[in-house]
Formats: structure tokens, C-alpha cells, sequence
């Protein structure tokens, strides 16, 4: 029986119009937008082709969505689950949409749609071949120290320019600027803005692969959704009238053209309920998704705001600390980041005294802010030691140790290995199913072609792809994969004879030899396997690449099939079974994998264990005992002059960031204002600093007992505490003086 909270009961009596829902960490906003569906179902009269439209961010939150309004439909209300509602992410819905209409955008009714990772490829092949046609194109970028630097202009630069081009295709797509329409635009204009000149070359090129193709990717399905809905008045008002309610969650993630698009299916006077928390939107840095347009909403006069403050998270110590938190960020010492506003009110409250789900005893003991400065060994050792000791007299409690990025947590997972430890790793994986199928079958095609030095070197990067994430590993990948693709005869390096080529590349560094050794011992496995039946081939080449359970469970299905593939194929060979998996990539064979993106993360599956994972993939979950680590001012930086910043590469001249630049000169394009050098720059600092307040106010609050922060002085040694930390220690020492 669902026993809602006075804030939740007051949300519950909606029964139509505009609504805005601004929800604390572990209030039980889905729950409650959940029953609030359900209970519309239930009372809602609504025709047979009328539903309740439920929207959401990610798949997982689709499955937890449906399955608890499953539950409450037949428990509270005593219906039947799946009828009466529709619950989907927006991608989705806007697959939804434009399937529909696909004519009336210039697709074809066979289109596909791109994933990330195929996108991510044509890209990179659209840079390379740009970067190659213009050698020149670094010298106005390029520091002096670094302009005669062969492997920065090589190497480095291309990776500034896909990542610049990325976002500048993703931010013109936002804007609903073909690549056409902006290519006219740059000749068109009088002023020099090289990289928005740059970027609307590559973008072409990318455009004209996903036509080769008959494909779209997902920032298209957002955009031609958009356009379907205001070309075909009478198909919107269609679905304006199936779906009579719309209910989003994690309203702050939302894009402004997502933002449209829901706005117009849920009309004029519609029935719109957004919920979200506005202090925790973390993905401003990747995605054209920003808080204010949920804020903004919250604002408008005929939208009825509620909040929902109550949390039975966390003890009140925990609860107090995240609440300073928001009230050192209003007062920010930075002005332009306290203008903004980073983190907002409400302020977490605990749950009344009756309430069925309140918050765990408080100790203050168990709440440590550590002012050592560490090394990154050091940190990571003095955790391991601690983890020791809890983990013996903790095996039914869950514990988490939570990092900025998916290195440091790999690096954290060896030591947690070479201790004997407990864990479980909640990484970024690659994306889901077809990203493990795409892996195998790049192994599979060395294998295909073991003459071929460019598949060698990209089953290279596969090998190491957890490793992403960290510039200096990047680095040292591409730079790795390159010396591969220069092989002239690849059985120098694998099947030696005369000439090791291996042993020619000791001299040149360590780190190299290292690499190209072990995974030359891994090719000569995976030849070895080849002439073994094809689903023990696969088994062999995953237990090397995977180690995620969800990947190692989806490889394993992927050997189940090619097994029946064999059976049904007797004559098929390396080729045949690399053509199948190509197709499962693309999407044109019905495969039922596991995808870490398909099933929700539950901690309680893993007591007594410690979870390694990023304070991205955190959000939503919650740990008894939580170590934030490197809270230090790179991963958590103020905007202060001395302060680093990883969108600025250190081979840039006067510390620009060159994907705020890009983004800035397509602006003035679009909007015609003037652009300055360098201002983009600092608005990005600004910008980047106030996203990661709200990322160390996520990590607070996944804590539900015991909070452990520390810092380290970073791979130079030159970083201090996050200013914020200190901050929050000053304060904390100040309400708990030792006895």
C-alpha cells in the first residue's frame, strides 16, 4: 500500500493541466509520478485508442518505470498492467513519430537508425580524411612549444577535432541547421571563423555518409520529430488526442527541442507534468540538455509548481552536508558562477516521524572529510585499507566507491583485484548489445584477414576501450594502434622469424613494448582458436575483451547464435559468420543480447561488495558507505585563475577550448553577432564549474550512513583540495568540534 507524503499527497491530487515537480535526491519521484500515472489510468476515462504518455531519459528507467505502475495498477487499483498508458524514452518516442511519417522528412520507409558508436565511427573517418586533406589547418591553433611537434599534429589534433566537431554537429542539429544550409552560411559570411569552417566541412562529410546509408542518428530522430509535428497539423493533433497526458521524468536533462516537441503533443491547454531536480543535472557537458528550461517552465504562470522535498535517504549529518553545499554555491566567491546559480533550493528535508521509509540513525562519526593530501596511490591505497576493514564487518551492507571518470576507476579496480577484494564493477561499458557485437567482430576480422595491419590495429583499440575516458591513455593508444597500422608485413610482429619488429620498438618506450607484447600473445590466441568451433572462438576472444557481467552475458548469447547460425549454415566460414554479426550490429537480425543500458544497476544485488563506478552512472542509486575520490580543483574546479580545465588542451595556444570556440563561431553565424576569441573560453570554465557542483551533490547524496571524501594532488602533483571541499570541511569542523 503506497503511503504518500504530504508533498507527494499534495502532487497526487493533480488532475490536469501544467505541472512542475521539483524533487530532492531519494524523495521518491518516480514512485510518485508512477502511482500519479496509474491513478490517472484508473480514473481518466479514456477512449480505446486513448493512453497515458509517460517519458523518460534512459531504457532502464523505462523497465522501473513500468514495472512500478504494473504493480500499483494491481495492487491499488486492482486493474490489469499494460493497458491504458505508454511509457517510453524520447528517443524512442520520437522514433515513434517520424516512423510514421518518415515521407514528409525526405526518408525512406526503410530507414535506420545509427547508435552512437556507428555514429562515433563515421565521424572519426570524416576527421581523418579531413585533418589529412589539411595539414595546415593547426598552425593558427597550435602553442609554440608544440608546433613543430609531429605526433601533436598528427595524433592530438585529430582528437581536439572530433571532439570539437562532435559537439558542433550535435549543437547545429539542435539548431536545425542542415549541413548544407550551414556550408551556404560560411561561404556566405564575410568574417574569418576557421573552426566553424572546419566543422561545417566534417559535418558535411558525415551527413553524406548517413545518406550512403539511409540512416539517421538519434540527434536526427529529436530533430525530424520536431519538424513531422509542425508540418502535419493533422497528425499532431491525432496524437495530441492518443495521448491525453504526458508525464516526464528527469524533466532537467531535457533539450529545448525535446522540450518543443512535448510541448506541442500536449497542446495549448494540455496535461503536462514535468518532474525533476534541477541540482542534479549532470550531462550539460555532453548533450545540449540544460536545467533552465525545467526552471523556466516551473516559472510560467499557468503551471502549477510543487515541490518534493522529503528524503529518506540519508541519516540527517548527510543531509545537512549537501544543504551547505547548495548554501556555499548561492554565495559562490567566483560572482559569474554564483550568478548562475549552479545549485538551487529546496533544501532536503527529512521525512516525517511516522513515515514508513525514513531516514537511517544519525551518526557524525561516520561522515569524514579527509584533508591529507594524496597521491593518486596513495588515495587509492589508504581506501583499500579502510575497504579492509569494513568489508569484514559489513557483508550485508552495500558500499560504493564513486571516481570523476572511467580510468580512475579501472585503475581502482586492479587494486581492489591484486588485494583479493570483493567488487563489482559499474563502468562505462560500451553501448550495450551492438557495441559487444561491434567488438567481436572487429576481432573477427583480423582474424578474417590476418595480413590486414589496419584490422589488427582497430581490434588493438578494442582490446583497450575501458581505458577511454583518459586523455593520457587515449593518447597512448592512438599512438600504439598508429605504429600497428604501419606494419608492412604483420607477421614480423606476430609470427617473427628473421626480423622481430617487436623487438625494434623496446628502445622506444617501456610502455609500448608492454603493450604490443601482451597483445600479441593475445592475437596469437585468438588465431590459435580460429579453426575451433565458432561459439567457442567467440568464448575464447570474449574472456579476453569482456569483463563487465552484462558484456560477458551478451557474448555469450552472441556464441548461442552463431552456433545455430553454423548449424543451419554447415558451409559457412570466418566471412559468413563476420557478415551476420555485421547485420546484428546494424540492427537487421532479430538478437535478444544483455545490455547494462537494457536492466537498471541495483546495488542491493552486490552486499558485501564494493561497487566501482563514476559519479555519472551513480545518479539514482544509493550506497549504506560511499568514497568520493580526487575531489580535487581539476575534477571539481571553481573557475579560478589557477585552476585546469579538461576541455583545454595544453598543445592550445593561450589555454583556448576549442569545442567552446567552435560552438561560439556557429552562433555568430546563426545569430550574426560579432565573436570574440577567447570569451567562449571562460563562459565554458563557468559553465563546467557549475555542472560539477551538481555532480559533487550527487555523490553526497548517494550516501545513505557513511561518507567518506578525499583528494589527491593529481598525476603532477600540482592539484589541490576542491574549493568546495574545503569549504564543506571548514563548516563541518566548525558544527563538530572534537571533543
Amino acid at each position: 500500500m503506497f503511503k504518500p507524503r504530504p508533498k507527494q499527497a499534495e502532487v497526487l491530487e493533480y488532475t490536469g493541466g501544467k505541472m512542475g515537480v521539483s524533487a530532492v535526491p531519494g524523495s521518491g519521484k518516480t514512485a510518485t509520478l508512477s502511482y500519479l500515472a496509474a491513478k490517472l489510468v484508473a480514473t481518466v476515462p479514456l477512449d480505446d485508442e486513448q493512453e497515458i504518455l509517460i517519458v523518460t531519459l534512459v531504457k532502464s528507467a523505462v523497465g522501473n518505470f513500468a514495472k512500478s505502475m504494473a504493480n500499483f495498477l494491481k495492487e491499488e487499483f486492482n486493474l490489469l498492467p499494460g493497458l491504458g498508458y505508454r511509457v517510453r524514452t524520447l528517443h524512442g518516442l520520437a522514433n515513434d513519430i517520424v516512423r510514421e511519417r518518415p515521407g514528409l522528412v525526405g526518408l525512406d520507409d526503410s530507414f535506420t537508425v545509427l547508435d552512437e558508436r556507428a555514429a562515433d565511427n563515421i565521424i572519426q573517418e570524416a576527421v581523418e580524411s579531413w585533418v589529412r586533406a589539411n595539414p595546415n589547418a593547426p598552425d593558427h591553433y597550435l602553442s609554440n612549444e608544440h608546433y613543430s611537434d609531429h605526433f601533436t599534429r598528427s595524433t592530438r589534433w585529430a582528437d581536439t577535432v572530433k571532439n570539437m566537431t562532435t559537439n558542433f554537429i550535435r549543437q547545429a542539429k539542435d539548431m536545425q541547421l542542415p549541413a548544407g544550409e550551414l556550408q551556404n552560411m560560411v561561404l556566405d559570411s564575410k568574417r574569418s571563423l576557421p573552426l566553424a569552417e572546419m566543422c561545417a566541412e566534417i559535418y558535411e562529410q558525415y551527413e553524406r555518409a548517413l545518406r550512403y546509408r539511409g540512416a539517421v542518428d538519434f540527434q536526427d530522430l529529436i530533430r525530424l520529430a520536431l519538424r513531422v509535428l509542425r508540418l502535419d497539423p493533422h497528425y499532431l493533433a491525432r496524437l495530441q488526442h492518443r495521448w491525453t497526458y504526458i508525464l516526464e521524468d528527469e524533466a532537467q536533462d531535457s533539450s529545448k527541442l525535446q522540450e518543443d516537441i512535448l510541448k506541442l503533443l500536449a497542446g495549448e491547454k494540455g496535461n503536462w507534468v514535468r518532474v525533476g531536480d534541477p541540482n542534479q543535472a549532470i550531462y550539460e557537458t555532453f548533450t545540449t540538455a540544460n536545467p533552465k528550461y525545467l526552471l523556466d517552465f516551473m516559472q510560467e504562470k499557468d503551471v502549477q509548481a510543487k515541490t518534493l522535498p522529503n528524503s529518506g535517504r540519508s541519516t540527517a549529518s548527510i543531509i545537512n552536508l549537501a544543504n551547505q553545499l547548495i548554501t556555499w554555491s548561492l554565495a559562490h566567491p567566483n560572482p559569474e558562477i554564483r550568478e548562475k546559480q549552479p545549485l538551487s533550493l529546496p533544501w532536503i528535508e527529512p521525512t516525517p516521524k511516522d513515515d514508513p521509509q525514513g531516514n537511517p540513525p544519525d551518526n557524525p562519526a561516520m561522515v569524514h572529510l579527509r584533508p591529507e593530501k594524496f597521491t593518486a596511490q596513495e588515495e587509492r591505497d589508504t581506501i583499500i585499507k579502510s575497504l579492509q576493514r569494513w568489508l569484514s564487518d559489513n557483508p550485508d551492507k552495500t558500499c560504493a566507491v564513486l571516481l570523476p571518470i572511467n580510468s580512475s576507476g579501472a585503475k581502482m579496480v586492479q587494486e581492489l583485484r591484486r588485494m583479493n577484494l570483493p567488487y563489482v564493477e559499474n563502468l562505462r561499458s560500451t553501448s550495450g548489445t551492438r557495441a559487444v557485437v561491434g567488438a567481436l567482430l572487429y576481432v573477427l576480422d583480423t582474424l578474417k584477414d590476418p595480413k590486414d595491419s589496419a584490422a589488427l590495429a582497430t581490434a588493438y583499440r578494442v582490446w583497450r576501450r575501458d581505458e577511454r575516458g583518459d586523455e593520457e591513455a587515449e593518447r597512448s593508444i592512438e599512438n600504439i594502434a598508429k605504429e600497428i597500422r604501419k606494419l608492412t608485413q604483420v607477421e614480423d610482429y606476430i609470427y617473427p622469424r628473421l626480423h622481430d619488429w617487436l623487438e625494434e620498438k623496446a628502445g622506444d618506450s617501456g610502455e609500448l613494448y608492454t603493450h604490443l607484447a601482451e597483445f600479441r600473445t593475445l592475437v596469437r590466441r585468438w588465431q590459435e582458436a580460429a579453426d575451433l568451433p565458432i561459439d567457442q572462438l567467440m568464448l575464447t576472444i570474449s574472456a579476453d575483451l569482456f569483463q563487465l557481467d552484462t558484456e560477458i552475458a551478451t557474448a555469450y548469447s552472441v556464441a548461442l547464435y552463431l552456433r545455430r547460425f553454423a548449424e543451419l549454415h554447415p558451409e559457412a566460414q570466418l566471412p559468413e559468420y563476420s557478415e551476420e554479426l555485421q547485420a546484428i550490429a546494424r540492427g537487421q537480425r532479430k538478437f535478444t543480447g544483455v545490455s547494462d543500458e537494457d536492466d537498471a544497476f541495483d546495488p542491493e544485488q552486490h552486499k558485501g561488495k564494493v561497487t566501482v563506478t563514476t559519479m555519472h552512472k551513480a545518479k539514482g542509486l544509493e550506497w549504506d558507505r560511499v568514497y568520493l575520490m580526487s575531489a580535487n580543483n581539476y575534477d571539481y574546479p571553481s573557475a579560478d585563475p589557477f585552476d585546469n580545465f579538461i576541455g583545454e588542451r595544453w598543445f592550445i595556444r593561450d589555454s583556448l577550448n576549442l569545442e567552446a570556440e567552435a560552438l561560439a563561431q556557429l552562433d555568430s553565424l546563426y545569430t550574426e553577432k560579432p565573436y570574440s576569441e577567447g570569451q567562449a573560453t571562460q563562459q565554458a570554465r563557468i559553465e563546467y564549474a557549475s555542472e560539477r557542483l551538481r555532480l559533487l551533490y550527487v555523490g553526497i547524496t548517494r550516501a545513505k550512513r557513511e561518507l567518506i571524501i578525499t583528494w589527491n594532488s593529481g598525476r603532477r602533483g600540482e592539484q589541490v583540495e576542491a574549493k568546495p571541499i574545503a569549504a564543506l570541511r571548514g563548516w563541518w569542523q566548525k558544527e563538530h568540534p572534537h571533543p
